[in-house]
């Protein structure tokens, strides 16, 4: 079939939608491996442990105790009255169970909520570098995606000032992610405050809080913006289990909202996959109710990690990086490459670097295009200390080839 066939049998909405960047990143180091090259992969934010025991335990039980049919839309009412308390515990929200609605992943947990809030126009604010599925998101419902970006030598941080210059009379959202995919930035309880704020007398106003990387915070207490009185009836706030008890492939993420969102959100649901897996839910009970002796270790060695790819990248000095406070992500500005050429490739692009680094160092990175920052790229160090000392070390063979 012809190109301009594709165009007339496909809908608009598909054909100016775009391939996240990480998982086409991910398909090329795919092909790579197919081929018998040995890809060390940094492209994905995946955890490298696997999911706890007490997790599968309770999964297997599941599975035995034939829990295998149709749950309510939002999920089980054990899982979410758990979240709502873990919520209230740990992030100081007041919810309840009629607040929680369980999705498969965070991901659909998003797209829940922003379907429900964002009208065609609409504008919703996003904190740049912003994580690669938030745009096309926003341009799913039909809104409008106002970029405010955050600088490197900020740590990557935006600033109250410029969150209140972006705001007009059609802002109807303001999204954002702490710990920050891609960049790791993580903003204080202080910071937070001046956000709600700037926020709290725009009554139709409402904040997505992507929180998924919660539990992966190195500094300080993590402050949850929702636990603000000013902002808490406009706050909706998306988590899940994926990173903090490494559970990516159970897909299972959540939503936490003031009732009518909440509710909107199970109705959106309830039209699209109905309740994420039965089984799943028991794993992620055990899991919210399980304690964090997990969680401290996969911390710890990613704190580890970290430091060790700044030590490692320190040798590669046209690489400008920052210190990331939470995440497991390094998203250093690489601009110093572009124009550069190995007599075979002349780097233009972010992009032009990451297949440069996947064809001749066989490093598997995500440009920073999609993440709103074309002038960096991605490295995840969700990876053993034994890969991250190999990965940096072909990384800066392939970059002193750039002349």
């Amino acid at each position: 079939m012809n190109s301009t066939s594709i165009k007339t049998l496909l809908s608009q909405r598909v054909i100016d939608l775009h391939e996240s960047q990480t998982l086409e990143m991910a398909a090329k180091a795919r092909e790579l491996e197919a081929k018998g090259v040995d890809v060390i992969k940094l492209s994905l934010g995946e955890p490298d442990f696997n999911t706890p025991d007490h997790i599968k335990a309770a999964a297997k039980k599941a599975v035995d105790d034939n829990f295998s049919f149709y749950t309510p839309v939002p999920a089980i009412l054990d899982l979410r009255k758990a979240i709502a308390e873990k919520l209230k515990r740990d992030n100081q929200l007041d919810m309840k169970a009629e607040n929680i609605v369980v999705s498969t992943g965070a991901k659909q947990a998003l797209i829940n909520a922003i379907l429900a809030l964002v009208n065609p126009g609409d504008e919703v604010i996003v904190f740049a570098p912003y994580w690669v599925s938030y745009i096309p998101m926003i341009q799913l419902a039909e809104g409008k995606a106002v970029i405010v970006n955050g600088k490197i030598e900020n740590g990557f941080k935006v600033s109250p000032e410029d969150l209140k210059k972006a705001i007009t009379p059609k802002t109807k959202a303001v999204l954002y992610s702490s710990p920050s995919n891609p960049t790791g930035t993580v903003y204080t309880k202080e910071e937070l405050k001046a956000f709600a704020d700037i926020i709290a007398p725009h009554e139709n106003i409402y904040i997505i809080a992507d929180e998924i990387y919660e539990y992966i915070t190195f500094e300080g207490n993590y402050w949850s913006i929702g636990a603000f009185e000013n902002v808490k009836n406009r706050t909706v706030t998306v988590n899940g289990f994926s990173k903090g008890y490494a559970m990516t492939g159970w897909r299972v993420g959540y939503v936490a909202a003031p009732k009518e969102i909440a509710d909107a959100c199970n109705k959106i649901q309830g039209q699209f996959t109905s309740a994420t897996c039965s089984i799943a839910q028991k794993a992620a009970l055990a899991a919210v109710t399980g304690g964090t002796e997990s969680i401290q270790v996969m911390k710890e060695a990613y704190l580890r990690r970290r430091d060790l790819v700044l030590e490692l990248i320190k040798e590669i000095p046209a690489i400008k990086t920052y210190v990331p406070q939470g995440a497991f992500y390094l998203f250093p500005d690489v601009s110093a490459y572009f124009g550069k050429s190995d007599g075979e490739t002349t780097i233009k692009t972010s992009n032009d670097l990451c297949m440069y680094l996947l064809n001749k160092a066989h490093v598997a990175l995500v440009d920073g295009e999609g993440f709103g920052a074309a002038e960096c790229i991605r490295i995840s160090f969700a990876a053993s200390d034994e890969s991250l000392r190999e990965a940096i070390r072909r990384i800066k063979e392939a970059l002193d080839k750039l002349k």
